[in-house]
């Protein structure tokens, strides 16, 4: 991305193909439909500007907060004081450690939504509680994508290679920035599971007069 610059007599507004907004090499306009010099805020009333505050802090509370909880189970904190054997604290740690990285990336993409929702002005409040939400349904997503990939259900990894944090917290990120295409793919795997039974009674009902249930003589 290339600034415009001044030198010389030539205008810096020259180097601008419009006038109103500025144009970057990527060609996405990033000008939020303002014009130039327009740098005030457009939530002038006291209660959007406290509740985006509020928001922002308690998303960077999260940002924050959540490697620094990933450090804490890693270096056996709770399973020192707790007096806990590594037989028992692994799995603890396991899948501790996945429901966090899922609250990582649910949170990520928590701010960059609010970010741009805030820009473009269409922030309201009735989207407070899926902001509020979305990083710990995005962490309850990555626990069970990691339960399933270490079962017999999902094997997309060798079983070995998923006791590696490393390889669960990359996983559950993912996961809880991506939890639409997770839910998808966990729609799948119900679909496998259940789905000859769905599709009988699905089957079962098409042929009963006006979704009785009951069929005909």
């Amino acid at each position: 991305m290339h600034e415009p610059t001044r030198s010389g007599n030539v205008n810096m507004m020259a180097s601008i193909p419009d006038s109103t907004h500025a144009d970057f090499s990527d060609g996405r306009k990033l000008s939020d439909g303002r014009k130039l010099l327009d740098w005030g805020s457009k939530y002038t009333e006291a209660q959007a500007k406290w509740g985006i505050r509020l928001e922002a802090a308690y998303l960077a509370v999260l940002l924050l907060g959540i490697p620094f909880a990933i450090v804490f189970l890693w270096l056996d904190y709770p399973k020192n004081w707790l007096e806990l054997s590594d037989q028992k604290y692994k799995p603890i740690l396991k899948y501790s450690i996945a429901w966090l990285g899922g609250e990582l990336g649910g949170t990520l993409f928590d701010v960059k939504w609010l970010y741009h929702s805030v820009a473009r002005q269409v922030w309201h409040l009735d989207r407070r509680l899926w902001r509020l939400f979305v990083p710990h349904i995005s962490g309850g997503l990555a626990f069970i994508m990691i339960a399933l990939i270490s079962s017999p259900i999902l094997q997309i990894f060798d079983q070995q290679a998923i006791e590696s944090l490393s390889l669960v917290v990359g996983i559950a990120f993912l996961v809880g920035y991506f939890s639409d295409t997770a839910l998808a793919k966990l729609k799948e795997i119900a679909f496998n599971l259940f789905g000859t039974k769905i599709a009988e009674e699905k089957c079962k009902n098409e042929t009963t007069p006006e979704g009785t249930g009951q069929v005909e003589d």
